[in-house]
């Protein structure tokens, strides 16, 4: 059967198209985090919407799982297969055009398999902001930043990529095209099929098109480096600077001493505005439609308010764009700083921002008392929410060794979160690494919803199965 089934792929897309040598597909099973390879029937790399359509109908005849990938740079096991080899993967890297551009309504359609930072520049090329920004941006697609929600740095003014997105064009599980890009902000006429799809990781049909939302592009980005001295004073200076500079404020970024240890200790050449260390920092940003002056002059006025109201200890104003990216490096870099200091057990986790001191307070005793000694990397989006709470093997013990403590480690970790009104996973999705969690944290009455929808739309269960729900 597999011959023959791969055979119709052959026919659909040519066979240049259809890889099935281990080498060939290597790079297709491997996670982006190089933890676990997975084995496949084959990769399907399609060249339109219309042979993904294809495609889907031969695998839901011959009942071949398919697996959705785009750029390959999940971290929870969600765009690669498992190890039976009995999927496929359906690549989207073909499917990378922009569509169109509409200036006056500020839209971008665009196939799922561009990369983001191709979207970033066509939109800037239009004197228009995509404000999605990730790390990954270079190499991460669209329609996987919509399968799974993706948040980055910009969610506090903009939203995720769900408020990013009008419209959709999905290849059902039946293999029939739902022609949905509508630019449109208000349509109220039905359920909102579009956000089933966008967070659902490819386990309902396979997204292949976008309509984007996009923004005036800011005249001037102006940013800062905040150092305090606890969480709490960090919520504080949130607080403030939402209160003086309203919607111009676009980033707030925390950061722990330790944190920025890891970067200075692995890239020395990076800059170093104190010269002393504090307990917490806050990398901030604020966006200007008016002009640098007015947007240097709110932050200076705020920043300069939480010094002298004791909430901040020193602060590092960027004067040029060398120096703002200097500070962006900081933050960017600690995700490479953990890589090259060994590995850790990650956590992406939200809470409402009002708990994420009192949480980071109640959560670290209760790793040392149970791993004593083990290192907190504790960063991430304050603005929104978003942590990411990474340990770290206390020193002296073996990576593997203390890898061997996750689900533990995880205990701690997800049973503070539930307990703080939380959720497991801020941005980077379930996939099949947080399936088993996330059954463990949703409520029977949730779960049964989303088993519904699942069987309604693919009830023959091929779409990227195994991944969030069991």
């Amino acid at each position: 059967m597999n011959a023959s089934f791969l055979d119709r792929c052959r026919a659909l897309l040519g066979g240049a198209w259809v890889l099935d040598s281990e080498a060939d597909m290597a790079p297709y099973l491997r996670d982006w985090r190089g933890r676990f390879t997975g084995r496949a029937l084959a990769v399907l790399r399609p060249g339109s919407v219309e042979e993904v359509a294809g495609l889907v109908r031969l695998c839901a005849e011959a009942r071949v799982p398919i697996v959705p990938q785009g750029g390959n740079t999940g971290l929870v096991l969600g765009s690669v297969p498992d190890g039976q080899g009995s999927a496929v993967v359906l690549s989207l890297a073909r499917l990378n055009q922009i569509r169109v551009i509409d200036a006056l309504n500020r839209t971008m359609t665009v196939d799922a398999g561009c990369i983001l930072q191709q979207v970033q520049e066509a939109a800037a090329a239009q004197d228009c902001l995509f404000p999605l920004s990730l790390a990954a941006e270079g190499s991460c697609t669209i329609g996987g930043n919509l399968s799974t929600n993706a948040g980055g740095t910009a969610v506090l003014r903009y939203g995720n990529a769900r408020e990013l997105c009008l419209g959709l064009e999905v290849v059902t599980a039946q293999g029939e095209i739902w022609h949905g890009l509508r630019g449109l902000r208000k349509d109220n006429t039905g359920y909102d099929l579009r956000d089933l799809f966008i967070g659902a990781e490819g386990t309902l049909g396979i997204i292949t098109g976008a309509v984007l939302k996009l923004y005036p592009k800011p005249k001037a980005s102006i940013t800062a480096l905040v150092a305090l001295p606890s969480p709490t004073q960090a919520q504080r200076l949130l607080a403030l600077m939402q209160d003086r500079c309203g919607a111009s404020l676009t980033g707030f970024e925390l950061m722990s001493a330790y944190c920025l240890a890891l970067v200075a200790k692995h890239f020395p050449s990076l800059p170093r505005p104190f010269s002393e260390p504090h307990e917490q920092y806050v990398l901030l940003e604020l966006s200007s439609t008016e002009s640098a002056q007015h947007a240097v002059g709110l932050l200076e006025d705020a920043v300069g308010a939480a010094v002298n109201e004791g909430i901040a200890t020193d602060a590092a104003v960027a004067s040029t764009v060398a120096q703002s990216q200097g500070l962006w490096q900081l933050r960017e870099h600690i995700p490479l700083a953990q890589a090259a200091d060994g590995k850790n057990i990650k956590h992406d986790i939200s809470l409402p921002v009002s708990s994420i001191a009192a949480f980071i307070e109640h959560t670290e005793p209760l790793l040392q008392q149970a791993f004593p000694g083990c290192q907190l990397v504790c960063f991430g989006h304050l603005g929104d929410g978003n942590l990411h709470f990474n340990v770290a093997p206390p020193p002296g013990v073996a990576n593997e060794a203390f890898l061997l403590h996750q689900e533990a480690v995880n205990r701690v970790v997800h049973d503070a979160v539930h307990a703080f009104c939380g959720s497991i996973s801020a941005e980077h999705g379930i996939g099949a690494l947080k399936r088993d969690e996330l059954a463990r944290y949703k409520s029977p009455v949730e779960l049964g919803m989303m088993r519904a929808i699942k069987a309604a739309l693919d009830p023959l269960g091929i779409m990227n199965p195994g991944k969030i729900l069991g």
